[in-house]
C-alpha cells in the first residue's frame, strides 16, 4: 500500500469512527421532535360543557396552557356515563397529546357495566387528583322543602314516584341519591341526564323535584336564586357554605347517620405515555394546583384542591372502586 493510500485509509477510518460516535450521541427520533409539549394538547371531558368536570378542566387547562406555552384544547365527548370519552382517550396515541379528565364515575362504572371498552386502572396512567367536591342536595327555588326531613316526607308521600335528576346513570350524582333513598327508606324515581348542566336547567324549571349535584356547578345556581340548597353530602359542613347542615346531621333521621358522598376529578394519560412526559405533566399540574388563584377559585365553590403524587392518586382510585362497588351492590343499582 502506498503512503498516499495509507493516509487516505486512515482518514476514512477516522471519519467513520467520528460519524459513529456522533450517531451514538445524537438524540433518538422521538427526542428530535422536541420537548413535550411541542403542539396543542387535547383534554377529553366525558361530559357536556358547563358541568362540574368541564369547569375543572377549563380552569386547569387554561393554567397549564399559560405555564407550558401550548394550548390545552377541551373536547367534550359526552355519553354513556362518561364511558364514551374515556374509551376514546384510552385508544388515543400514548404521546402526551390526549389526556382524560376522569371522575368518580370511572371508579363506579366497573361495577355497573360488564363490558367496558376500557379499564381505568390498566389503560390509563394516573397523573393527579385535581379536586374533591362535596355534593349538595338542591331543589327548585319554589319548592316547599327547606330541610332534609321535608325532602324525605315528600318522597314518602309520592310513594316512590318523586322524580330526581342526575348527571347520568351510574354517576356519583345518581348513586348519592340512591344511597340517600335507601338509608332514609324513601324510594324515588331516577331521571338521568347527559351531564349536570341540562339536569340543573330542568331542576330550576321544576321538571324534577331535587338533585344531588356538586357544589362547583350547583352553588352558582343557588346564588343566582334559581335553586335552594338543603344540605351537603360530606361528613362535615363545607367551609364555603357553613350554613348548610350535612345530610347525616338531619334530626330524627337515624337511618341517615353516617351518610357521606363526594365527587372527584382527576387527570389521566393513556397507558404507555413516556415517563418523562408524565413527569413533566405531573410537575406542571402540581404547580398549577399550588397557585393561590387556583385554590381560591375552587374553594369559592366548595371544591377541595387535590394534591399528592401519581402513585397516591392511583391508590386513591383503587380504593374508590371498592367503595362504590359496595354502594352499587347495597342499593342494587342497575343501568340500561
Amino acid at each position: 500500500m502506498t503512503p498516499r493510500r495509507s493516509i487516505l485509509s486512515a482518514g476514512l477510518a477516522a471519519l467513520s469512527a467520528a460519524t459513529l460516535a456522533a450517531a451514538a450521541l445524537a438524540p433518538s427520533p422521538a427526542r428530535a421532535q422536541g420537548a413535550w409539549p411541542a403542539k396543542p394538547v387535547k383534554l377529553v371531558v366525558p361530559y357536556p360543557p358547563g358541568g362540574p368536570t368541564d369547569i375543572v378542566a377549563r380552569l386547569v387547562g387554561q393554567r397549564l396552557a399559560e405555564r407550558l406555552k401550548q394550548p390545552f384544547v377541551i373536547e367534550n365527548r359526552a355519553g354513556a356515563g362518561g364511558n364514551i370519552g374515556a374509551e376514546a382517550a384510552a385508544k388515543a396515541p400514548a404521546d402526551g397529546y390526549t389526556l382524560l379528565i376522569g371522575t368518580t364515575a370511572h371508579a363506579i362504572n366497573p361495577s355497573l357495566f360488564p363490558n367496558l371498552g376500557y379499564d381505568i386502572r390498566k389503560d390509563f396512567a394516573p397523573v393527579a387528583l385535581l379536586t374533591q367536591i362535596p355534593l349538595v342536595l338542591v331543589v327548585p327555588a319554589s319548592s316547599p322543602a327547606s330541610t332534609v326531613a321535608d325532602v324525605v316526607a315528600m318522597a314518602k308521600a309520592k310513594g316512590g314516584a318523586l322524580p330526581y335528576g342526575s348527571s347520568g346513570n351510574g354517576q356519583s350524582t345518581h348513586l348519592a341519591a340512591e344511597m340517600f333513598a335507601t338509608m332514609a327508606g324513601a324510594p324515588m324515581t331516577h331521571v338521568p341526564y347527559k351531564g349536570s348542566a341540562p339536569a340543573l336547567v330542568d331542576l330550576a324549571g321544576g321538571q324534577v323535584a331535587l338533585m344531588f349535584d356538586t357544589m362547583l356547578s350547583a352553588m352558582p345556581q343557588v346564588k343566582a336564586g334559581r335553586l335552594k340548597a338543603i344540605a351537603v353530602t360530606s361528613a362535615v359542613r363545607a367551609p364555603s357554605a357553613p350554613e348548610l347542615p350535612t345530610v347525616a346531621q338531619t334530626p330524627g333521621m337515624p337511618g341517615l347517620a353516617g351518610y357521606e358522598a363526594t365527587a372527584w376529578n382527576g387527570l389521566f394519560a393513556p397507558a404507555g405515555t413516556p415517563p418523562d412526559v408524565l413527569a413533566a405533566l405531573a410537575k406542571a399540574v402540581a404547580e398549577v394546583l399550588a397557585e393561590p388563584q387556583t385554590r381560591q377559585r375552587f374553594a369559592a365553590d366548595g371544591a377541595i384542591v387535590g394534591a399528592g403524587t401519581p402513585a397516591a392518586f392511583d391508590a386513591y382510585v383503587a380504593k374508590e372502586i371498592e367503595t362504590w362497588r359496595a354502594v352499587v351492590q347495597r342499593a342494587n343499582v342497575k343501568v340500561d
